[in-house]
């Protein structure tokens, strides 16, 4: 934290609203974080503190919504559908801030893209009958939660499943069908959920992406619409993780 801190400005937030999360989520579901002590699944476990801890992960996408910046936050999102948590993720984050962005702010249309390595299937859950939401992915294929295979595709969410060994070179060349999507789209703003586990030394995939490969990528979505923010999901090597994200921060800054 300390390398980023020292690089970009840095704000705390506040928790998101229960509210907020209702746009996005049932109340079995809010309740079952709430009160759970223990494991929801395999990969998704509640503690005392963890309902907090979600709540200020969904506030600040929400803060970066509205700073057009990037929420550094855990836990993750893109995993968690509308009445279900799962794979490490309790609320979908960048859901929630996509119709915290229409409700507060006025906006009528938003675009989601999701780089992460495993495909965002609790976003594509709860936006894909969203006309006003397009959700795209680029992820490993196959692989966790083995939704977002190449027929898996609709009015307003695009799937674009990729083989191991990508890398670089594949993640741009796929960019084009992201960047044709968003553009026809034409989103008031774009959000996208940023994971760095596609990243080479990541133990979790083997995409094998490089930091200026997070680099460039960041930098074609800053100029895909008239505003734009990020939110963390996944990344599972804390030792390259404040790199990449470092890496993606720079992209964003120098828009094309």
């Amino acid at each position: 934290m300390t390398v980023l801190q020292d690089r970009f400005p840095f704000v705390e937030c506040t928790p998101a609203g229960e509210d907020d999360l209702r746009r996005c989520h049932t109340e079995r579901l809010l309740e079952q974080v709430r009160t759970t002590r223990g494991w929801i699944d395999g990969d998704t476990i509640c503690t005392d503190t963890t309902y907090d801890a979600a709540l200020l992960a969904a506030g600040a996408a929400i803060e970066a919504v509205r700073r057009e910046g990037f929420a550094l936050a855990r836990p993750p999102g893109h995993h968690a559908e509308r009445d279900r948590a799962m794979g490490f993720c309790l609320f979908d984050n960048i859901a929630v801030a996509a119709r915290w962005a229409q409700a507060e702010l006025g906006l009528d249309r938003v675009a989601i893209v999701d780089w992460d390595v495993h495909h965002g299937n609790g976003t594509q859950d709860i936006v894909a009958e969203d006309p006003t939401i397009l959700f795209v992915s680029l992820h490993q294929w196959p692989l966790y939660p083995g939704t977002g295979g190449p027929d898996e595709q609709g009015e307003t969410f695009v799937n674009l499943p990729l083989p191991p060994g990508t890398g670089d070179d594949g993640s741009l060349e796929a960019w084009a069908t992201v960047e044709r999507s968003v553009r026809r789209f034409e989103p008031e703003l774009l959000l996208v959920s940023a994971g760095f586990d596609a990243h080479a030394d990541d133990p979790l995939a083997d995409m094998e992406v490089t930091a200026e490969g997070f680099a460039e990528l960041a930098r074609r979505a800053a100029a895909l619409a008239p505003r734009v923010a990020a939110v963390l999901d996944g990344g599972y090597n804390l030792r390259t993780l404040p790199d990449l994200v470092g890496a993606a921060l720079g992209g964003f800054e120098n828009r094309a």
